[in-house]
């Protein structure tokens, strides 16, 4: 069967449409990655407690998004390092906030208590702050600077106490000099 040249464009077109818009009934898991530079966007989720947080609540700190889930190997192995960071950092402006994806609050929550960490957990129950911010596999981490600008967007599980560290002086002493000139980092 041979499709008209009308017939052609319409699918054409129809194809486009679906492929480049995000989130069309389930389809596709992520929109457009942040790009470094750009504001990172707002959300509100609850953590394990039924507390909720914001994004823009944490103005003025460095926060590090972890996107996570209990079965995935890699992220439980990166949080060890992410809890030894924000035990060290966290009075000079480290937040961590882990956003789990789509499990069962209880077993979120005897995950966490069995590993001991103490940083925020939210909940993600329907993808949505992980769809904003373009997560597609697991784990993802995005750290955004004190004025709520996405810096690093870090895939596959390569967080260690190490690069938490490095990243977490570089946007400290660029925030320090922005101070000191006055001007923004």
């Amino acid at each position: 069967m041979q499709l008209t040249l009308p017939s052609r464009i319409f699918l054409v077109l129809l194809v486009a449409t679906i492929c480049t818009t995000p989130n069309i009934v389930g389809w596709g898991m992520g929109s457009r990655v942040p790009i470094q530079g750009t504001p990172a966007v707002e959300f509100q989720l609850l953590d394990l407690n039924g507390s909720s947080h914001t994004l823009s609540q944490y103005r003025g700190k460095i926060v590090l998004l972890n996107f996570w889930a209990t079965w995935c190997k890699p992220c439980t192995k990166e949080m060890p390092a992410m809890q030894a960071a924000y035990d060290r950092l966290k009075d000079q402006g480290l937040v961590v906030l882990a956003i789990n994806e789509l499990e069962d609050l209880e077993k979120v929550r005897s995950h966490i208590q069995e590993h001991g960490h103490t940083f925020p957990v939210l909940l993600d129950t329907e993808n949505h702050v992980a769809n904003l911010y373009g997560v597609y596999g697991l784990p993802v981490s995005v750290l955004i600077d004190q004025g709520g600008v996405v810096q690093e967007y870090i895939k596959g599980g390569l967080l260690t106490e190490k690069i938490i560290d490095q990243m977490f002086r570089k946007l400290k002493t660029s925030d320090q000099t922005a101070a000191l000139t006055g001007t923004n980092a």
